[in-house]
């Protein structure tokens, strides 16, 4: 049982929450605006090191506090692991391993992972690369936590270019030049590493998620994951050369892999234009199932799936289909209403005026 117990001090809306959790399907339920969602945001912090909705901390520590405590027991193995987390709402959060504090969010990855499903995972299909190239990313922290270090490492290297693009306001005067070529030699290195492990997760990927949507569909779907870099032809280093005057003039790196994007066709078309709202949606989930089924296969253990509110933006056949397709394992459904028919819950948590009562 990947998590046996979570506490929240502080944390959204919630005064204090202590819930133990049941090895199948806990249902937590309650109306909107209660604090459903807010529980998986929680637990999901502790296998993030951030918030699944791209939340700041500031905004996740209750009104009229500094800061909030999120804590959970969770199963690693034989061992039972205390993950713990402060946030701060102006200085840095504190993170704990066994009440022992770490000094790299990394620290904290691995000991639990999660799988998130959102109603509006639609952004997967519709939304801008960013989303894509996010879900990507994730995805290869919860395989191994090493990938953490690939996009930091590559964030850090475009925040410093970028700095020094804005600061040279246009001017290609040899000492702006001779910098840039060292930052254009770390992010090659940085950045190459990082396409690398997505390339082969875009790979990894085609099967489990087009046999999902099959299941969804109840017939076969032919379709494509592809990892599109424009630069990819001519090479990074050769791509950042070209377009050094552009940057210059905009005071911004315009090509490299944080602008690359996953390309999703269903039939041969583009499923971001092409495929009705419902084919998206399927899509969306094959996504977080495809790639909840492709970490499971490379650790040996599945993760916590978080199902926050996704039945109620799903028509009655595809709810089925998501039910007949969720692994054997943890899994928190968040909702306003009635379940599912098939969904058979261990353990229900009500939330009344932002209470849990189980």
């Amino acid at each position: 049982m990947p998590v046996r117990r979570l506490w929240l001090t502080d944390f959204r809306n919630h005064q204090t929450v202590d819930l133990t959790f049941s090895e199948g399907l806990t249902a937590i339920v309650g109306n909107n605006g209660q604090g459903k969602t807010n529980i998986l945001e929680g637990l999901a912090w502790l296998s993030l090191a951030g918030s699944f909705r791209g939340a700041s901390t500031e905004t996740m520590v209750r009104n009229g506090e500094d800061q909030a405590i999120v804590r959970a027991e969770v199963s690693v193995g034989t061992r039972t692991v205390l993950l713990e987390a402060e946030l701060s709402r102006t200085g840095r959060n504190k993170i704990l391993v066994n009440s022992n504090p770490v000094k790299r969010s990394r620290d904290l990855l691995g000991y639990l992972r999660t799988t998130v499903f959102a109603p509006d995972d639609l952004r997967l299909i519709k939304g801008s690369p960013g989303e894509r190239r996010e879900y990507l990313d994730q995805l290869l922290i919860n395989l191994h936590p090493r990938n953490y270090e690939l996009r930091t490492t590559l964030d850090k290297v475009l925040r410093q270019r970028n700095t020094l693009l804005k600061q040279a306001k246009g001017r290609n005067t040899p000492d702006v030049l001779s910098t840039l070529d060292v930052w254009d030699a770390k992010l090659v290195e940085a950045g190459q590493g990082l396409v690398d492990a997505r390339r082969l997760l875009v790979e990894q990927l085609q099967d489990p998620v087009f046999n999902v949507l099959a299941g969804l569909h109840g017939e076969e779907a032919t379709g494509t994951l592809h990892y599109e870099a424009a630069w990819a032809t001519q090479g990074l280093a050769a791509a950042l050369e070209e377009s050094r005057t552009d940057d210059l003039r905009r005071g911004v790196t315009t090509v490299g892999p944080h602008r690359d994007d996953l390309v999703i066709t269903l039939s041969g078309m583009p499923a971001r234009t092409q495929a009705s709202q419902g084919e998206q949606r399927s899509l969306a989930l094959a996504l977080r199932l495809g790639g909840h089924q492709v970490v499971a296969d490379a650790v040996g253990v599945h993760p916590v799936i978080l199902l926050d509110d996704v039945f109620s933006e799903l028509d009655e056949n595809r709810s089925a289909g998501l039910v007949a397709l969720l692994p054997q394992c943890q899994t928190l459904v968040t909702s306003a209403g009635q379940l599912p028919k098939g969904v058979e819950v261990s353990q229900v948590i009500q939330i009344v005026e932002g209470k849990t009562q189980s």
